[in-house]
């Protein structure tokens, strides 16, 4: 069959046990909950970053601050 397709054995087994898991046959992730799983670690990748962003800029305003409360 895969060879009529023109595709791997492998791919075509792959895509045969996702569309079971998708049908409710074979326990698993569905394709949507890999989906939005994939979508949420890219969101809380980004969001880590960003964090990670503000708190370098808090900490060198903060110096920024602390230097010019010295000098009065």
């Amino acid at each position: 069959m895969a060879r009529q397709l023109g595709v791997g054995t492998e791919s075509l087994r792959t895509w045969v046990k996702q569309a079971e898991i998708d049908d409710g046959r074979r326990a698993g992730l569905t394709t949507e909950e890999r989906a939005e799983l994939t979508r949420l670690r890219k969101e809380n990748f980004e969001l880590q970053r960003s964090n990670d962003i503000l708190q370098a800029a808090a900490t060198f305003f903060g110096a920024q601050l602390e230097r010019r409360q010295q000098k009065r």
